[in-house]
């Protein structure tokens, strides 16, 4: 009878022993983060020296382009005896240590983001809009006209741009070369054609020793991202009337391709929620890579030049923009108008010049752009022309309070299809999933 009353307590103590251990570890979770945003937030701190001092939270990679801007952010602090910025890293993962800043009333003063969580912020009573002050600036006409979309909300001006760029398609044009290939893709057709051309199985056991092209797997942004210029080109789109429309015949229609590509053997796949890693390019594995003027691939010692994303046949040419913008947090009016003074330096041209020349990303200024500094820069990197030639043709992701939710489902659909769903299949499953609860977003 004990042994019999002693086994029955056992399951109740494991039961109890299980709840106060995850008890302990969630405790130990917020506070490890309230730690951290508190830590990074010791810059709000007003000290008794007659300067206000501004946190700045950025998650600017790679290093060498987080020094450019460290170092820029230290000429502001010598230009400026009443305002200091201390730029803060804030590392992986970057959004659960915003929001928990943020709710727990303890926000950066300027934020660097990207653009599609503006609703989110927006919806949290984070930011502060910022049209009657850039109304105010000679800046607002200096600023390339097609940045605005992602700026805007609601018919309020958000944030404000740190950078722009677009994305391309990198190739190695030797290996372009050794395959017959004298003419780059300009078509979805061609691009097909040349991506088989490029793949190379020597040795007949169906796994080439290099690749036409390499496609980057995950359900993360970084693929959602890659895959927009194809939507765009088909003239498709995800958001109808500010609702999900993933089930529309140009979002069909640019996902076959990408498994299209997979099928013909002539593409494979990253790592996952690794696409935009460049190490089987760099090593001559894989021949194209979807990617920016900011890669690594830029600094390395291979052969590399780059092309225009193909289009359908008979549409209009598209990438999408790569922006990251800065935000005016909710603090104080006094750290608020202080917060203004270092904006306004990021959108000069002074700015633009040496941030663009150092990152590889373009200027968001269009001063800086025709300045003879930069001019100089791009004929020596002539590829960026590609680039900057690309800007009127960018489109961007939408810009909606629920974006978040759409681009995983987005993500999710993407996955599905790269690894062997079918595209309209995979398309029509998220549409539903983000249906039920896109009205609770």
């Amino acid at each position: 009878m004990k042994v019999t009353l002693f086994q029955s307590l056992i399951p109740n103590f494991s039961r109890q022993l299980t709840n106060f251990v995850w008890r302990f570890l969630l405790m130990g979770i917020i506070l490890s983060i309230f730690l951290i945003f508190l830590s990074g937030c010791q810059g709000t701190v007003q000290r008794n020296d007659g300067v206000i001092h501004l946190s700045l939270w950025q998650s600017i990679n790679p290093p060498t382009n987080r020094d450019v801007f460290n170092k820029l952010v230290d000429k502001f602090n010598q230009t400026h005896t009443d305002v200091q910025v201390e730029s803060i890293f804030i590392g992986q993962p970057q959004l659960p240590k915003i929001l928990t800043a943020v709710v727990g009333n303890a926000p950066p003063d300027i934020l660097s983001f990207d653009p599609q969580l503006t609703g989110q912020f927006v919806e949290l009573g984070a930011i502060r809009p910022l049209e009657k002050w850039l109304d105010k600036s000679p800046l607002k006409s200096e600023i390339s006209p097609n940045l605005w979309k992602e700026l805007k909300l609601d018919g309020h001006l958000w944030s404000i741009p740190l950078y722009t760029s677009n994305l391309g398609i990198f190739y190695r044009p030797k290996l372009f070369q050794a395959a017959g290939i004298t003419q780059i893709p300009k078509t979805w057709e061609e691009l097909r054609e040349v991506a088989k051309k490029l793949t190379i199985d020597s040795n007949g056991d169906n796994r080439p020793e290099q690749y036409g092209m390499l496609l980057p797997l995950g359900k993360e942004e970084w693929t959602v991202f890659s895959w927009f210029p194809f939507l765009l080109s088909a003239g498709g789109e995800v958001v109808t009337n500010n609702r999900p429309n993933l089930t529309n015949a140009g979002a069909i229609a640019a996902l076959q391709f990408w498994q299209d590509l997979l099928k013909d053997g002539s593409a494979t796949l990253s790592s996952p929620e690794r696409g935009y890693e460049e190490d089987a390019f760099i090593a001559g594995r894989v021949a194209m890579q979807i990617t920016g003027p900011w890669t690594y691939i830029m600094k390395s010692n291979v052969d590399f030049d780059v092309f225009p994303i193909p289009t359908k046949m008979k549409l209009k040419p598209a990438t999408a923009t790569a922006t990251g913008n800065m935000y005016l947090m909710k603090t104080t009016p006094a750290r608020e108008q202080a917060a203004l003074k270092f904006l306004e330096y990021v959108l000069s041209e002074e700015f633009q010049k040496e941030w663009s020349i150092g990152t590889g990303f373009l200027p968001v200024n269009l001063k800086a752009t025709q300045s003879e500094a930069y001019q100089q820069f791009i004929n020596q990197k002539p590829l960026l022309k590609v680039f900057v030639e690309q800007i009127p043709l960018a489109g961007a992701r939408p810009i909606i309070a629920g974006y978040s939710r759409l681009s995983d489902s987005l993500g999710r659909a993407i996955e599905a299809t790269l690894l062997g769903e079918s595209a309209k299949k995979a398309l029509k499953i998220s549409q539903e999933r983000l249906e039920l609860i896109w009205d609770d977003k």
